[in-house]
């Protein structure tokens, strides 16, 4: 099988040369490095590696160089795969990058941590995989409870109010559950609460609650 060429992009120059003899002692080929965002797609260009690891913050702005490039690489040469390496979790930076589709992965550099796991995900990106860091994953899910209304109800208030959407009285929500229509309204009223409903009819409040919650699907 022949050997995966890689193009380094990372300006600091201690990392580089260690990841690239990393990569090499591990049976990658690195056709080139950079310590300069603007040379990486003119050297992808002349090279077409198959995987490009490069940081997102690189001279000469030291701001979203590698990002950018990804970006360019992505559009350009839909076959080769990347990898951007931050020092930081950002989310919405990384979101834009793996949206581009395919063969592409954003990694926290200081959680590369297991040498083999790092070659794997490496040759999965290559292979048509995508992969995120643990942490941004994490910051996603705190940001989209923090963010949905809906967050703070149970599961089984969550049911009601699916059922409240469509359309069903208590006394139906009930025959659905298996449960009593005294059950149903104590969910009901929890539900207004956590939603933070103002104190109005009970009707209106729960016009009010369906649309909040076709609003977050």
């Amino acid at each position: 099988m022949a050997r995966l060429r890689v193009l380094l992009a990372e300006d600091d120059i201690l990392l580089r040369e260690g990841m690239a003899g990393l990569l090499e002692r591990s049976g990658f080929e690195i056709v080139a490095q950079t310590g300069d965002g603007a040379w990486i797609l003119p050297m992808v260009r002349e090279l077409t590696p198959d995987l490009v690891v490069t940081d997102i913050r690189m001279p000469p702005t030291h701001t979203t160089e590698g990002l950018v490039a990804a970006r360019e690489i992505r559009e350009e040469f839909p076959e080769i795969g990347i990898l951007v390496l931050s020092a930081h979790a950002e989310v919405e930076h990384a979101m834009d990058l793996l949206a581009t589709g395919q063969r592409i992965g954003y990694l926290l550099k200081n959680r590369v941590t297991d040498v083999e796991e790092f070659i794997e995900t490496l040759e999965r990106i290559v292979k048509g995989g995508s992969v995120m860091d643990p942490a941004l994953v994490q910051e996603l899910v705190t940001a989209r409870r923090r963010n949905d209304p809906l967050g703070e109800l149970s599961p089984r208030e969550r049911e009601v109010l699916e059922l409240m959407a469509e359309g069903r009285s208590n006394a139906g929500i009930a025959r659905r559950l298996w449960v009593t229509e005294g059950t149903v309204e104590k969910h009901v009223r929890h539900v207004l609460a956590k939603l933070s409903l103002p104190e109005t009819d009970d009707d209106h409040r729960r016009v009010l609650a369906v649309v909040t919650f076709l609003d977050s699907r």
